[in-house]
């Protein structure tokens, strides 16, 4: 099944292709006189019988060529990325990626430059894995230069060629390397030959921006099989390499459990958090070189801080406290993180009660401010805060019973008297 056109070789049929938006656009090319095919992921996942979300096309037409052919059919033009042959084309609603073919002039191990050509193998030679260098024709004829069929059943994630010359073209193929076998092997099984040249290379990895390594980073981990393949990621140092923080592949196979038997979405930074978050200095060594937004940045603070403060023996006064304080996103990430880091079983009714206060309880918001307060005569100041405080305080303590009439009734009490 190696060979271009061998006669074993499948037929795709897919919903996508033999639309009539993505037959626009191949005829559209054919008609100046050039050939374009389906590539990549589209292909890749319609042979997996998956889903596909992203349409790209290789054409052997020059950018300038596919510029005037796609402005001739009425086709909507964005010029994504001319300089390296990108053009993306809306036909019917439906966007078109479409790459002249390429061939790698010099890379830098992240960006190359690059030299148009008619050469499919060239074009495919340059690709990552077998499995994203498979094509197809209008009429479904897969076109398959490097054995990437082969590898779909069952599907291995292989670099094409020399796999070490392949990762010092792009060092974020290190992590794309695993993050493929993560979502498309059974069972997350990781290829020797690629794991060999990964850990060989993982320094290389201190050349991709933050934000790359956070983007793939993520993705691995809600894939399918992110235990497995993270457990291999650890035992190669490969995230050492990344991060300065000491990995817990453990802490996150259970938790990847426990969202399992909650029946959970799972949560790529509640993941992140499980694998290399216990202190504030884990969490600050993550955004150093993740570069997180603001919000996942303050729920790995979060869990740091309050992971450890949760735990069966609190009482459900207590545990209602604690999401009242927190807000009830961070505790469920704090009490599922302590799960998992407990090393308790998912079975754990315990850990369960903890978990589940959700559902039983969420936490109120307190009925008066310093408005009201200032309504009631109380002078403006540092006081203010202060009494608020203590009929907090009152309130909680209360099990959040008192309404809010209760509470200003008590703050007209304890108004202080006015100064003659």
């Amino acid at each position: 099944m190696t060979a271009p056109h061998a006669a074993n070789a499948p037929r795709l049929e897919a919903d996508w292709l033999v639309a009539a938006s993505t037959q626009s656009v191949f005829k559209a090319l054919e008609r100046g006189g050039f050939r374009a095919r389906a590539v990549g992921g589209s292909v890749r996942n319609a042979l997996l019988k998956l889903p596909v979300s992203d349409i790209d096309l290789a054409t052997d037409a020059p950018p300038d060529d596919v510029l005037r052919l796609a402005a001739a059919a009425g086709f909507k033009i964005i010029p994504t990325g001319l300089a390296h042959g990108t053009v993306t084309v809306i036909a019917q609603s439906q966007p078109f990626e479409i790459t002249t073919l390429r061939r790698d002039v010099a890379t830098d191990g992240r960006h190359a430059e690059v030299a148009f050509t008619t050469d499919w193998v060239a074009d495919a030679r340059r690709r990552d894995f077998t499995i994203n260098a498979l094509y197809c024709d209008a009429d479904g004829t897969i076109f398959d230069p490097l054995g990437g069929v082969q590898d779909l059943d069952p599907v291995r994630i292989r670099f094409i060629g020399d796999a070490r010359r392949r990762i010092e073209e792009d060092y974020l193929r290190i992590l794309r390397f695993f993050r493929f076998t993560a979502v498309y092997t059974a069972g997350g099984v990781v290829d020797a030959d690629g794991l060999a040249a990964c850990t060989a290379l993982r320094d290389g990895l201190a050349r991709i921006s933050g934000e790359r390594i956070q983007a793939e980073l993520l993705k691995l981990l809600v894939a399918p099989h992110a235990g497995a393949v993270t457990a291999a990621l650890v035992a190669s140092g490969v995230l050492r390499a990344l991060v300065d923080a000491e990995p817990h592949a453990s802490d996150l196979a259970r938790l990847i459990a426990i969202e399992e038997r909650l029946g959970l979405t799972p949560d790529p930074v509640r993941r992140l958090a499980a694998l290399a978050v216990v202190t504030s200095t884990d969490a600050s060594a993550l955004d150093r070189r993740l570069k997180l937004s603001a919000k996942d940045r303050g729920r790995l603070n979060c869990s740091a801080a309050h992971a450890g403060e949760l735990s069966p023996q609190l009482d459900e006064r207590q545990l209602r406290v604690c999401a009242y304080r927190w807000g009830m996103p961070s505790y469920e990430d704090a009490a599922l993180h302590g799960w998992a880091r407990s090393g308790a079983g998912v079975d754990d009714a315990g850990w369960f009660g903890v978990a589940s206060l959700a559902s039983r309880f969420t936490p109120p918001e307190f009925p008066i401010s310093g408005r009201d307060l200032v309504a009631l005569g109380y002078p403006a100041g540092p006081g203010v805060g202060e009494t608020l405080e203590r009929l907090e305080a009152g309130w909680i303590a209360g099990g959040f019973q008192l309404d809010r009439n209760e509470l200003i009734a008590l703050a007209r009490a304890a108004l202080p008297p006015v100064q003659s």
